[in-house]
Order: structure tokens, then sequence, then C-alpha cells
């Protein structure tokens, strides 16, 4: 379905964006990823689709980086046709704890990044009347958690920036949804799991029940497969009208 167009996904070397990666290039599409760490791990594993794949190691905290990548990008496959804005770090803490630095990172790589690479690679979208700007929100987004407030402040600020960027290309084939996934077990929750084992005493097991069971009443953890999926789903001709949405997929979470 997606041959012939290139899906740029930021943090994208592991969990979430991986997963919505290799969904894309499964549908065709080339790839671009972005993310610390080893590379070409998962070069191989999106090049074993038999699509094309390059890697751009931008910080997606400093702008002239995102601006590189997106050239390089755009030099090597034309244009971006999907964006995926999913880079996202995270750290807890009662906010007149919270270091300043983290504050300004999280900011920084949560929210503003996306604010960057979209308004990068909207032009050509509009140009080829085509595009999609997919941002990786979450439910934090929706609602808060104590112990998040950066965290929280930058997902609220993703689906926000998300809706106005949908009203800004409504008339055209250019979309921009949101989607807010609840627990994924990425490496930032199991760290999130394993910290809380060993603060409380308790078997990993254990805390990863009562993770699941304070928030997500499904008690299932999202998969990157299911995330995947609704990207794919975004992507296709039957969401030409699904614009400014925030989707969940949460397990009930923002039912509550």
């Amino acid at each position: 379905m997606l041959k012939g167009k290139t899906a740029l996904v930021t943090g994208s070397t592991s969990g979430i964006g991986l997963g919505i990666a290799t969904a894309l290039a499964q549908q065709g599409a080339n790839i671009v990823l972005n993310g610390f760490g080893d590379a070409e791990g998962p070069k191989a594993q999106i090049a074993a689709l038999g699509v094309q794949v390059d890697y751009h190691g931008a910080d997606m905290s400093k702008p002239d980086q995102i601006e590189d990548m997106m050239k390089y990008a755009a030099a090597k496959f034309g244009r971006v046709d999907i964006l995926v804005n999913n880079a996202g770090i995270q750290h807890v803490a009662k906010v007149e704890d919270f270091p300043p630095e983290k504050w300004d990172a999280i900011i920084a790589i949560n929210l503003t990044s996306a604010f960057h690479t979209t308004r990068l690679a909207i032009p050509a979208m509009r140009a080829a009347n085509w595009g999609r700007v997919i941002n990786i929100a979450s439910a934090h987004g929706l609602v808060a958690s104590a112990g998040k407030s950066a965290y929280v402040a930058a997902k609220h600020g993703i689906v926000g920036l998300t809706k106005s960027v949908a009203l800004e290309t409504a008339t055209t084939g250019v979309t921009c949804n949101a989607i807010c996934p609840g627990w994924v077990l990425t490496p930032l929750v199991q760290k999130q799991i394993d910290d809380r084992s060993a603060r409380e005493g308790i078997p990993v097991s254990q805390a990863q029940n009562e993770l699941l069971g304070e928030k997500q009443p499904s008690l299932q953890f999202t998969t990157v497969e299911q995330l995947g999926g609704l990207a794919v789903f975004l992507s296709s001709p039957a969401a030409d009208q699904v614009r400014g949405v925030a989707w969940q997929v949460d397990g009930g979470w923002t039912a509550q």
C-alpha cells in the first residue's frame, strides 16, 4: 500500500519507533531511522523486508541536527511522505524536586523536536498534496499522573500541536493525527518496573502487575505491533478524513 512512499520515524532504533517503522516497511515504505545506540541491527531488520532504509543520528534536542536530518532524508528519497514523531525521554520527580535541566530536555525532545520536523516536512507534503504526520503522544497527553510534570506537559502539547496542524492542512491531502498509547513494555517502562521492584522490595512480576493495575483496566500491555497497525491505518486512504485525532490505545486507561 505504501510502496514508493518514504517514512521518517524519530526514536526508531528500538521500542515503539522500531515497531512502527517495521509496520510501515511491511507495507512497502522506505524508511529513515533515527535514534541512539546500535543502528545496524534495526537497519538490517528493515532491509530484510525488501525496502530501502537509511539512518540519521540527529540528536532530537538540537534544531540544527534535526534540520540536517530532514535535508538528508529529502536528498536521499525526494521527500518525507510519512513523518512519525516518536522520540521521547522520561524523568519522574515531584515538581519542586524536578531538575530544570531535565524539564528542558524533556520538552525539547518530546515536544519541540516534533515542531521542527513538522515545519520542515509540511512544505513538500503540501506540494505533493499528500502526507501523513503521526505524533506519538501518550495517555499522558490526555490525563496526568503525579511526578511526571514535564512528560505530561510535553504530551499535552503534542496533542495540541496535532490539532493545530490538522486544521492548517484540513483542505489538503495532508493529515496530522496523534496516537496515545497506554503502558507499552518498552525499555523506558521496564526501567520504571525495575525501579519499583527495587524501591519496594517486591518481585519484578508483582511490580509489573501493580503498574498495570493502577492505570490500565485491561491489565495487558499495549504492543508495538498494535501501534504499528494503527500507524498503517492512519497512512491509508481509509484515514483520509481522520484529522486532528488523539487516538487512545490504552486498555481503557482514559475511559475511567
